[in-house]
C-alpha cells in the first residue's frame, strides 16, 4: 500500500510540473499563440495511448501462446486506459484545430486512423461484455486484439507516409521545437507515461481480484 501512495504522489507532482511548464514556462508560438499550449497535452496523450495499446497487444498475444489469465487481465487493463487517453486526444484535437484550420475537424490520414482506433478498441471491450465464459471471452479477445493493433502503426506512420493537414513530425526531428518546448513536452509525457503505468496497474489488479471472486463465487454455487 505504501508503495501504491508513493507512486500515486510522484505521478500527481509530474502531472502538475508539466502543467505548470505547459501554462506559465512554454513561450508562447508565434503563429497559433496561446492555443498551441494544448499541444503539451493533445501530443503526448496520443503517444501514451498508442503505448497503451501495445502493452494491450502483447497482453493478447501472451494469451494466445500462454493461455494464462494474467495475460488476459493486462489486455483489457491497457485497453481501457489507452481508450481513455485516445479520448482525450480526439476532444483536445478540434479545439486546437479550430483557431489553427478554421474547422473543427477535417478528414485526413492522422484524423481519419485515430477515430477509427477509437472505434476499434470501443468495441473490443463491447465484445468482451457480450462473452459470458471467461476462457472463450479471453480467446475471442485476443485474436481481435491482435488484428486491430495494425491501425496503431497506421496511426504512428500516417503524418509520415502521406500529406495530410496534420503538422508534421517535430518531436522526433531535429531542430522542430524550441529547446524550452521540447524539455517540457518530454517532461509531459513522461507525466502521462507514468499515469498510464499507474492506471493499467490499478486496473490489473481489479481485473485480478474479479476472476478471484468469480471464481470463489463458482466454487460456493458448485458445493
Amino acid at each position: 500500500m505504501k508503495t501504491k501512495l508513493i507512486g500515486a504522489a510522484a505521478v500527481v507532482i509530474l502531472l502538475s510540473a508539466s502543467a505548470y511548464g505547459a501554462f506559465f514556462l512554454a513561450p508562447n508560438e508565434l503563429t497559433m499563440g496561446f492555443v498551441q499550449r494544448i499541444f503539451y497535452l493533445h501530443a503526448p496523450c496520443g503517444m501514451t495511448a498508442l503505448a497503451a495499446f501495445m502493452v494491450c497487444f502483447v497482453g493478447n498475444l501472451g494469451y494466445l501462446f500462454k493461455r494464462e489469465a494474467k495475460w488476459d487481465w493486462l489486455g483489457v487493463a491497457s485497453a481501457e486506459v489507452g481508450l481513455a487517453f485516445c479520448t482525450v486526444v480526439l476532444l483536445t484535437g478540434p479545439i486546437w484545430a479550430k483557431p489553427a484550420w478554421g474547422v473543427y475537424w477535417a478528414w485526413d490520414a492522422r484524423l481519419t486512423s485515430t477515430l477509427v482506433l477509437w472505434l476499434l478498441y470501443l468495441s473490443y471491450l463491447i465484445l468482451r461484455t457480450m462473452v459470458d465464459d471467461p476462457d472463450r471471452r479471453a480467446l475471442i479477445s485476443a485474436f481481435y486484439g491482435v488484428f486491430i493493433f495494425l491501425d496503431v502503426p497506421l496511426v504512428y506512420g500516417s503524418i509520415w507516409w502521406w500529406r495530410t493537414q496534420h503538422p508534421q513530425p517535430v518531436v522526433f526531428t531535429s531542430g522542430g521545437m524550441d529547446p524550452v518546448m521540447r524539455k517540457i513536452f518530454n517532461l509531459s509525457w513522461l507525466s502521462l507515461t507514468a499515469l498510464m503505468i499507474l492506471l493499467i496497474r490499478q486496473r490489473y489488479e481489479l481485473e485480478e481480484v474479479r476472476a478471484e471472486a468469480q471464481t470463489l463465487a463458482q466454487e460456493a454455487e458448485a458445493a
